[in-house]
């Protein structure tokens, strides 16, 4: 089953602090599950200030510049997982080194079948 692994902290303190994880840290994590098998895609975000939160109400667009709601901690990247289960989940998304400063959010992935235009099902 997969899991999203959300990584949430302070941005503007994530590289500040004792315990901050380095890239090179990361990057090595992402490695080490990659060469388990369970890594199926991870990212670092760029600063929420980067963001564009978009609404569609009645039919109409609506585009605001930043992230959709004012926080403590910001969407600072993810890991999506392959895992048997919610423990395996967690013990992996407990060694991903920003949990040391933020918090990581684990979550299933809930599969959505998509028809291609073959007309063949695909899970996505």
């Amino acid at each position: 089953m997969k899991y999203l692994c959300l990584v949430y902290c302070d941005e503007a303190l994530l590289h500040s602090l004792p315990d901050s994880p380095q890239d090179e840290e990361c990057h090595a994590f992402a490695e080490s599950v990659q060469n388990s098998g369970r890594l199926v895609a991870a990212q670092a975000l760029q600063p929420v200030s980067s963001a564009t939160t978009l609404r569609v109400r009645g039919g109409q667009l609506s585009i605001t510049d930043g992230p959709f709601a004012e926080t403590k901690e910001q969407l600072a990247g993810f890991y999506l997982i392959e895992a048997r289960d919610l423990n395996e989940a967690i013990q992996i998304g407990s060694r991903i080194p920003p949990a040391r400063v933020g918090s990581i959010e684990v979550r299933p992935v809930r599969e959505l079948d998509v028809e291609q235009p073959s007309g063949t099902q695909v899970s996505a």
